[in-house]
């Protein structure tokens, strides 16, 4: 694994000056109730380019604010109060661009199997393998990445739709259901000059080049 896609610095060049971009550096968040635990998880993050942000219970993590930077969840299983499987269920929807990657001393089945069906990265056994945990929390960092991308594109969209006017919204929903001009002029009842002008209204507003462009950005919309 390639650590400048994690370290959160990019170049580019601009008529022959190079310019550099620097991002913030990807956080690792670490819930274990054992500081030893912590302690080793810390130091292997940090020396690995990354930042570690320790936490010794789950309700301690929740009350960190959110991020908005490329970042994943180290979570041992069994901690006190709030277990590390209630933490996932409950962080599921808000802090969905967070992948876990689950810990644990004890071998049991439906627990691994309760995490992966909630979404989780990986579910690793103590003692596990330095750097397979170095692996998982690279491939993690990268999944939290897109994921905030998408997230931010998704917010565009849908501001980029807010901006149209409500005729503008029935010509593309029969734009993007495949009907011709003519065939949007006949629904709405209006001349097909008039659906020339505000089609082309709506492409604009939307930065949508093409129909199959338009169309691709209807679909994001209505992803739940």
């Amino acid at each position: 694994m390639r650590r400048d896609a994690l370290d959160g610095v990019r170049s580019s060049s601009t008529r022959g000056d190079a310019v550099s971009v620097v991002e913030p550096r990807p956080v690792v968040f670490i819930v274990d109730d054992d500081i030893s635990v912590r302690e080793s998880l810390e130091l292997l993050v940090r020396t690995s380019g990354w930042e570690p942000q320790l936490f010794g219970s789950a309700e301690e993590f929740l009350q960190k604010p959110r991020l908005p930077v490329p970042s994943c969840l180290v979570l041992d299983v069994s901690l006190p109060a709030l277990s590390g499987l209630e933490l996932q269920e409950r962080i599921a929807r808000d802090r969905a661009t967070i992948p876990i990657i689950f810990i644990s001393g004890f071998g049991d089945v439906p627990q691994s199997v309760r995490a992966m069906k909630g979404g989780a990265v990986e579910f690793l056994m103590k003692p596990y393998a330095e750097d397979v945990l170095l692996r998982t929390i690279a491939g993690a960092l990268i999944r939290s990445r897109v994921g905030l991308e998408q997230q931010a594109e998704r917010v565009v969209l849908e501001q980029r739709y807010a901006s149209l006017s409500g005729r503008e919204r029935e010509v593309m929903a029969l734009v993007v259901a495949g009907r011709l001009n003519k065939q949007v002029a006949d629904e709405l009842g209006i001349s097909e000059i008039t659906v020339k002008a505000h089609r082309g209204k709506m492409m604009r507003k939307t930065g949508a080049r093409s129909v199959p462009d338009l169309v691709r950005m209807a679909a994001r919309l209505t992803d739940s």
